[in-house]
């Protein structure tokens, strides 16, 4: 294991102070298991910078709008999809 330093707020630790006493079981433990469901839940959105790129590059050309003046009339077209 990693030793590291989290700072709580009284009210936090209280709280976790008294789960810890309920259950019988170190506030470190707590915290650990909160991770681990933080960590459950968004590991979807974690997506590494490399990816990211891979995603964007094969967007590139597959959507066309058929305005043939999309470039210099974006905004008047967002504002009405914006409306719908």
């Amino acid at each position: 294991m990693i030793r590291t330093q989290v700072q709580l707020e009284e009210r936090q630790y209280r709280v976790l102070k008294e789960l810890s006493a309920r259950y019988q079981v170190a506030v470190a433990e707590l915290v650990r298991e909160a991770v681990d469901m933080l960590l459950q839940t968004k590991r979807e959105t974690v997506v590494s910078m490399d990816e990211r790129r891979r995603r964007a590059i094969a967007a590139v050309g597959r959507f066309h709008s058929g305005k043939g003046d999309l470039a210099e009339n974006h905004d008047v077209y967002f504002a009405e999809a914006s409306a719908l």
